[in-house]
């Protein structure tokens, strides 16, 4: 199985990462040798990757990693780079390789001090003597003066440096950084895709595949956690019931608290699996006392380990509650098609009967505001909004249509 299987319904992307992998390859082998570089080549220092939620962006981001850093005997023969089994293919993909770098954040940004770090590490030589790759995952949330750190290493990469960069679209990242990269957009996969790719890789039910990746409409890691983790189920059944309990200003005042009380409980139980061991972890390194007694001077290394707990129990509760209205934004999708009588698939069939009821009950205007509704509440929460006013004000909405 080759690197790039892991990308599913990418096979345009496929066949262009395949490529440049090929060109690095003969790159290397032609310095190795002093033999004349290639004329024309499909490979560059930096790659940019967009694409929407779920289309795999960093794992076409790790798979071009592992081709360029493959050590297949099959090459000398004419192989193609990236054949998923030797020791390159294998420590890149799983984050162990020396000379890949996989950075991704789960705080709200990614600020200058961390940006500097990397590029101190992009200015390094391979220790392997082929690339120094450095797969940025969450490029759209470098602040602005992180991003302007990146452009100077971008600009001015050194001479073995590949930046792999990956972001939900192009507006998400700095002009003067996407200029200077190759850019790639992934597709959101199809549903059948997914459905396959979670019974042959993940050994899950054709029948409890194919409801997920419908149900996520092509989002490959939401389409596995929902197979897999019932709380997600019970979760995405609470949110679908929402639609049907704004029908006085009570309800909605509810149904938004609930929803904030559920992300809440999934950013508490996040952090009681991470924070404490954490904590330890650091008390340890730092040589606390037996009691638990800090050595002095350590103040304030506890407190940025603290400030980062909370901003990351914040994104972890944000993203939660994104998930919940993606989930809802889909309620009434599935609405919209019925009313204007579509051939698209219904994505949420076990809430069939609340769709017919509401699509009956409501016009397709009303529906394309309740979209828009959600759309906005997505759009305060990002603009941090408290999110309780926010939700608050999208269920009134909803129930006003």
């Amino acid at each position: 199985m080759s690197v790039w299987d892991d990308l599913v319904g990418q096979e345009k992307v496929s066949a262009q990462l395949a490529a440049a992998a090929r060109d690095a390859d003969a790159l290397v082998t032609a310095a190795a040798s002093d033999a004349p570089l290639p004329e024309a080549s499909k490979m560059t220092h930096a790659w940019l990757f967009t694409g929407p939620p779920g289309s795999g962006r960093s794992t076409a981001a790790r798979a071009f990693a592992a081709a360029l850093h493959c050590v297949s005997p099959d090459r000398a023969l004419g192989g193609a780079p990236g054949c998923g089994f030797c020791d390159g293919c294998h420590t890149a993909l799983v984050g162990t390789h020396a000379d890949v770098e996989i950075v991704r954040t789960d705080l709200l940004s990614i600020g200058v001090k961390e940006t500097r770090d990397l590029v101190r590490r992009s200015q390094l030589s391979p220790a392997g003597g082929r690339w120094q790759v450095i797969v940025l995952e969450d490029a759209d949330r470098l602040t602005e003066g992180a991003g302007n750190v990146l452009l100077k290493a971008v600009e001015e990469p050194a001479p073995r440096t590949v930046w792999l960069l990956c972001a939900p679209s192009l507006e998400d990242v700095l002009p003067t950084i996407r200029s200077r990269c190759r850019h790639l957009t992934l597709r959101t996969p199809p549903v059948d895709a997914v459905a396959d790719v979670l019974v042959r890789r993940d050994g899950i039910e054709p029948d409890v595949a194919a409801a997920a990746a419908r149900a996520t409409q092509g989002h490959i890691g939401r389409a596995r956690r929902l197979a897999t983790d019932e709380r997600a189920r019970e979760r995405r059944a609470a949110v679908l019931k929402l639609p049907l309990r704004v029908a006085d200003i009570g309800g909605c005042l509810k149904a938004a608290q609930e929803l904030i009380d559920a992300a809440a409980e999934d950013a508490r139980q996040v952090a009681e699996d991470v924070d404490a061991k954490e904590t330890e972890d650091m008390k340890a390194a730092l040589g606390a006392a037996q009691g638990g007694r800090m050595p002095r001077g350590t103040a304030g290394v506890m407190k940025e380990l603290e400030d980062r707990q909370k901003r990351r129990r914040t994104r972890t509760q944000r993203d939660s509650l994104d998930l919940a209205l993606i989930d809802l934004t889909g309620f009434y999708r599935d609405v919209l098609a019925l009313q204007f009588g579509s051939r698209v698939a219904v994505a949420n069939t076990e809430v069939q009967d609340a769709l017919e009821r509401i699509a009956r009950s409501t016009s397709p205007e009303s529906t394309l505001r309740r979209i828009e509704a959600i759309a906005a509440c997505r759009e305060a929460l990002d603009s941090n909004v408290a999110p309780l006013l926010a939700v608050e004000a999208m269920t009134v909405a909803l129930r006003a249509g």
